[in-house]
């Protein structure tokens, strides 16, 4: 059974940081690509980076030059690094990954930017 658990939300203010983690099990993990999206109060769900089997990264323009996303194949986690955060990278962050045309999500976890 596939399961992506998230952690590492909260709240920070303007200007912050944030290191969110994914934990995957059930899959094999070093070949999946995983991606992160997030989901703002009355906005449809965004794709906010991903990355391939083999390293290559993808992110929205919104987010270049402030988010990393990696992965570690020997703890099945994969990660995004979040600096300089704006008030609008609030949302729920979720990951996402496919086996096969299925999809699986994580329940997701809350990035509040705040002063």
């Amino acid at each position: 059974q596939v399961q992506l658990v998230e952690s590492g939300g909260g709240l920070v203010q303007p200007g912050g940081s944030l290191r969110l983690s994914c934990a995957a099990s059930g899959i094999i993990f070093r070949l999946n690509a995983m991606t992160w999206y997030r989901q703002a109060p009355g906005k449809e769900r965004e794709l906010v980076a991903s990355i391939t089997s083999i390293g290559t990264t993808n992110y929205v323009d919104s987010v270049k030059g402030r988010f990393t996303i990696s992965s570690d194949n020997a703890k099945n986690t994969v990660y995004l690094q979040m600096n300089s955060l704006k008030p609008e990278d609030t949302a729920v962050y979720y990951c996402n990954t496919y086996v096969g045309l299925m999809p699986y999500w994580g329940k997701g976890t809350l990035v509040t930017v705040s002063s």
